[in-house]
């Protein structure tokens, strides 16, 4: 499974009750919602764990 498969599953379950009123209004609901989960690092770990990959930052010297 793709990661991003999951991010869009979390996008499209916070949408269910929302109501656009524009094409910017939704945009603008997208990117705040990306940004929730950008801030909440165990929801992008519970995106990578059923494919097996992890963040790694790799330190150089």
């Amino acid at each position: 499974m793709n990661p991003a498969e999951t991010v869009w599953s979390l996008l499209k379950r916070s949408m269910v009750n929302f109501l656009a009123t524009d094409l910017d209004d939704l945009a603008g609901m997208i990117k705040h919602r990306l940004k929730v989960i950008q801030h909440h690092p165990g929801v992008i770990d519970g995106c990578l764990a059923p494919t097996g990959l992890t963040l790694t930052t790799a330190i150089t010297n």
